[in-house]
């Protein structure tokens, strides 16, 4: 037995036995949070969507892609490539890690979630796209549903099937450039995977998807110029379970090895 926990055993055997249980549930109490941390990132995610922004409040941030194989660490994939997410910046989603402090992402509130997130769908205006990832081609009837309230909230569903009454409110046609003067954002682009059971208020129809331009911003998304679209959707393989982070650098800081992220 290693000397500290000898120290540690002795140290039980002496207490009260009130003590001695009380300190034993401690122990296991923690030994259950520290694996419940470890498990934060899914054992099979071998592909890693990172996004990083300066603050809470940032509109620019950064995206890097990352690979690891079994008992290695992380591996930069590609080289950082600048993304604008939120109007009003980030708050924490509903994702894969456990809940946290602190802003929540709300409908409406222009902010992207922050947290690690699956990927959702793959989709886009055309028939076809050059990737291994699921891809939905779009059309004129499929709608995202952000209206609260609605039993389809946070879901993008065909109208020509649900009915035009279950749609009817949502300000998100996924044919952008049919529905809204011709917009390119959603030319291609996927699912990230917040608030999946569709809690409501919660924040919905949240994508990776084209910006306008560098400057601009999205009311909640992630969005990047084409080229860098197109590489990161042909990057993503669904045998590599990849997983999608976004997280302000202080929070990144934080969580970095309880979420097993890699070191910037």
């Amino acid at each position: 037995m290693r000397p500290d926990l000898r120290s540690r055993a002795a140290g039980l055997r002496a207490l009260p036995g009130w003590a001695l249980l009380i300190a034993t549930v401690a122990m296991s109490l923690s030994a259950v949070e520290s694996k419940v941390r470890q498990q934060v990132m899914p054992a099979d995610a071998r592909q890693l969507v990172l996004v990083t922004v300066p603050d809470w409040n940032a509109t620019r941030a950064t995206l890097q892609t990352f690979t690891r194989t079994t008992g290695q660490g992380w591996r930069r994939a590609t080289d950082a490539t600048p993304v604008v997410i939120g109007r009003t910046g980030a708050a924490w989603g509903i994702g894969l890690n456990p809940p946290q402090a602190g802003r929540q992402k709300r409908e409406g509130d222009g902010r992207s979630p922050a947290g690690m997130f699956s990927i959702g769908t793959a989709f886009g205006y055309a028939s076809t796209a050059e990737t291994q990832w699921p891809y939905a081609a779009l059309s004129a009837s499929d709608y995202c549903i952000d209206v609260d309230g609605s039993p389809l909230y946070n879901r993008i569903v065909d109208a020509s099937k649900v009915g035009t009454a279950a749609v009817a409110g949502s300000t998100e046609p996924m044919r952008r450039d049919l529905h809204s003067g011709g917009d390119q954002a959603y030319k291609l682009g996927f699912v990230i995977g917040h608030n999946p059971r569709g809690t409501a208020h919660a924040g919905s129809c949240i994508f990776a998807h084209l910006w306008k331009s560098a400057d601009s911003t999205t009311a909640g998304c992630t969005a990047m110029a084409e080229p860098a679209m197109q590489a990161l959707v042909a990057w993503l393989r669904p045998d590599e379970h990849p997983v999608f982070v976004l997280l302000p650098r202080e929070q990144y800081v934080r969580l970095r090895a309880d979420w097993d992220l890699p070191e910037l």
